[in-house]
């Protein structure tokens, strides 16, 4: 467990909520816990760049200008944790629209901030995991579609199988000490530079 708070305590923290008791004792929360913070009100155009952490009251009347501040492009995707003093059908449904990683209910009590961090960091995390495995994913789609694209090429203009056009395309890659992904490319272009030559 200390290792977890010891993390918490890297991250820079910004809380969104008007200067009244909850967010007073938000602030003096977040400094036991040992982050460095900061209050932000009213909703600013943009968060400082180094915020790792923000928690953010959400209401109906400032969901508008909330969403169109976390819309703006960051260096690295924020934590966020929604502070709520409903729960009626408008306020959960946007406390799901921005994307908040975990929910703080009030009156604040003394225990919930820090567990709040905690499973927020750990949503966050999964979310960054998730979205880098996709990216991963894409790559290989779109890798492997290249591969099909010259194949058919090959097939196309040789009057071969698959298995031989891949074979073309392994061996070319393995003589030029490159990828099969860079000699499809290179087929692809080739055929393209080929088919512009055609209708000029």
């Amino acid at each position: 467990m200390s290792n977890v708070i010891d993390s918490l305590r890297d991250l820079n923290v910004a809380v969104l909520h008007r200067r009244d008791t909850t967010g007073d004792e938000l602030l003096q929360q977040v400094n036991r816990i040992g982050c460095p913070v900061e209050s932000h009100w009213p909703i600013p155009d943009a968060l400082p760049d180094k915020v790792d952490l923000l928690f953010t009251e959400v209401n109906e009347e400032s969901q508008s200008e909330l969403h169109a501040m976390l819309e703006r492009p960051r260096r690295a995707p924020l934590t966020l944790v929604a502070v709520i003093g409903y729960e009626n059908p408008s306020v959960l449904s946007a406390v799901q629209k921005i994307g908040a990683h975990a929910v703080l209910t009030k009156p604040l009590r003394a225990a919930g901030v820090l567990s709040a961090m905690v499973m927020a960091r750990h949503h966050w995390a999964e979310h960054c995991r998730h979205g880098r495995e996709l990216l991963k994913m894409r790559a290989r789609l779109d890798s492997l579609q290249k591969v099909n694209d010259a194949k058919f090429i090959l097939m196309r203009h040789h009057s071969i199988d698959d298995k031989e056009a891949y074979s073309i395309i392994r061996k070319q890659a393995m003589s030029k000490r490159t990828t099969t992904i860079e000699i499809a490319q290179s087929i692809i272009n080739a055929d393209g530079i080929l088919r512009n030559f055609r209708t000029d």
